[in-house]
């Protein structure tokens, strides 16, 4: 089942465009934002990604610090990030270990056709590693105003 408030995040590690190991172990202790999204530089993608870097610093102001998580690899990621100048990173997730702990993997339509895809999912971790907060239905374009509305009414 999908984490909820009030959950232990789940345990997940994986490296970031820069091949640095981030984990819910080095995370102890920071509040953070993991967003789940399912490709690099496809049009809804990049709506949702380019939201939270424009706000990137509302949502740091507030204490916490933003990670993405997509099938894409460190590679595919640092293009992305360079294309769009985000300032936070995204933590590779080839293997959709990450994605399968946080349960956001399954059967997915788009245009009448049925496949299996990352659902597009947010979680608000506390320096505890208690998810505060999820947001299960993400509109792209205001994704960024979501989390900050979310943050707020803690």
């Amino acid at each position: 089942m999908i984490p909820v408030a009030g959950d232990i995040v789940p345990k997940f590690s994986g490296n970031n465009e820069k091949g640095e190991l981030i984990s819910n172990e080095s995370l102890l202790g920071n509040k953070y934002i993991l967003f789940f999204y399912p490709k690099d530089d496809t049009p809804g993608c990049t709506k949702e990604a380019c939201s939270i870097r424009d706000d990137y610093k509302s949502i740091r102001k507030l204490g916490y610090e933003v990670y993405g998580v997509s099938p894409d690899n460190e590679k595919k990621h640092q293009k992305f990030i360079a294309k769009y100048e985000f300032q936070y990173s995204l933590i590779a997730d080839p293997e959709k270990e990450i994605i399968n702990s946080f349960e956001v993997w399954g059967p997915k339509k788009f245009m009448g056709k049925e496949y299996n895809g990352v659902y597009r999912t947010t979680f608000l971790v506390n320096e505890k590693g208690i998810v505060e907060g999820v947001i299960e239905k993400v509109k792209t374009k205001e994704h960024a105003k979501q989390i900050i509305d979310l943050i707020n009414s803690f």
